[in-house]
């Protein structure tokens, strides 16, 4: 059976958005919702679920603005990532999507999640903004930051404490408390990111990216993403026997312990694609476990 003319443009306006969709980094996007999650647990406490609403708006608005984040990311390092041999076939270009649609992509993306952030109140939304310039600050070839070592890392502690806090500001107005627990996340952000450099530090060398795996070496990179690592679980632990979070998170501190043995193992097995892919995968999982303590503690306190 022939099919319906009328059928065949439809068909034919599904498809580039199907490729864009296609683009998207899925699994990182997962990944950097837990941020703003946690803040919005740590603001209403054992009450959030009361709050099903604004929290289901932070959630989707969060997931167009992360989602927008790496389209930006993608878009500026396109040449770099197809000369990437780890890189290349994840290239939006190898799934038949051009400059444009990308561009076209990321504003669609950010325009409505500035809408829902706004429907949070002007505080969330001027965060929601800070979070975009970080993202325009490290990626879009007028600034380049994440090619300006020690920069980028500035961009990313604070694109951290700004993502944390826009879940906390939908609870609670923006208080000490809220930027002193907004450190332990930055810093994770920080240090995670780092090790994301270690990963890609011989394609980014390739590509002439100063990035601090590039400028000062991986093993420095991984030995100042364990500190910061550190330094975010010794805040953990500060907060807790000060109050400003409940003291059973001082559990949580055992975590680290765990992720030094990972990271001696990776260290010890070469700080190669493979090995830091999966000390990733194991942190990652690592700290959803923490994220998911935390909420509970919250819900029972």
């Amino acid at each position: 059976m022939n099919t319906p003319p009328s059928a065949t443009p439809s068909l034919a306006l599904r498809a580039p958005g199907l490729r864009c969709f296609a683009c998207l980094r899925l699994s990182e996007i997962l990944v950097l919702q837990g941020s703003p999650l946690l803040g919005a647990a740590f603001a209403f406490g054992p009450s959030v679920a009361d709050h099903a609403v604004p929290v289901a708006i932070l959630v989707l608005a969060n997931i167009c603005l992360v989602a927008h984040v790496f389209v930006v990311n993608d878009w500026a390092n396109e040449h770099a990532d197809l000369a990437d041999p780890s890189k290349t076939r994840h290239v939006f270009a190898a799934r038949d999507v051009d400059r444009s649609e990308m561009a076209a992509m990321a504003v669609g993306l950010l325009a409505p999640a500035l809408l829902l952030f706004g429907l949070l109140g002007p505080a969330t939304l001027a965060l929601a903004v800070g979070v975009a310039f970080c993202s325009a600050l490290y990626s879009l070839p007028g600034f380049d930051w994440k090619g300006k070592p020690i920069l980028n890392s500035a961009a990313h502690l604070a694109g951290g404490t700004l993502h944390f806090l826009l879940g906390y500001s939908v609870g609670n107005r923006v208080d000490s408390r809220g930027m002193l627990i907004a450190t332990f996340f930055a810093l994770i952000f920080a240090a995670g990111h780092l090790t994301q450099e270690i990963r890609d530090h011989q394609g980014d060398h390739q590509n002439a990216i100063r990035t601090n795996a590039v400028v000062f070496g991986p093993r420095r990179a991984f030995a100042a993403s364990l500190v910061l690592f550190g330094g975010a679980h010794a805040v953990l632990l500060g907060l807790a026997l000060q109050g400003y979070v409940p003291r059973a998170f001082a559990v949580l501190a055992v975590s680290y312990p765990i992720h030094v043995r990972w990271s001696l193992d990776a260290l010890a097995d070469g700080l190669s694609y493979a090995n830091i892919c999966r000390l990733q995968m194991r942190y990652r999982a690592l700290y959803a476990v923490v994220g998911l303590a935390m909420i509970a503690a919250l819900w029972l306190q």
